[in-house]
Parts: structure tokens; sequence; C-alpha cells
């Protein structure tokens, strides 16, 4: 959102600059932040479902 507002607003004050932001690379970055996110979110959650409470307890 951030890098659409500003290529807009080079648009409007530098009209001589050409500046698009293409919608693919939008819908890329968005899909792999969302897959690291759940990735990253999702095997430690995971990970840690399959543990023993009590022996999880112990270590700490």
């Amino acid at each position: 959102m951030v890098g659409w507002l500003l290529s807009l607003a080079i648009r409007t004050f530098v009209p001589s600059l050409p500046s698009t932001v293409p919608l693919w690379s939008v819908i890329a970055g968005f899909s792999a932040a969302t897959s690291v996110g759940l990735y990253f979110g999702l095997w430690p959650a995971l990970k840690a479902a399959r543990l023993d409470p009590i022996a999880a307890l112990r270590q700490e």
C-alpha cells in the first residue's frame, strides 16, 4: 500500500518520471509474506502441540 501511494505521489508531482506498480508484484509480495508467516507460525505451533505437557514444563 505504501509503495502504491509513493508511486502515485511520484506520478502526480513529477509527471516526467514514469512510476507504476504492477498488480503482479503486489500479488507476489502478498503471497510470499503470507506463506512465510503461515509457515513460520504454524511450524513451531505444531511442533509444540506434539510435545507431552509434563515433559515440556520439566525443561523450562
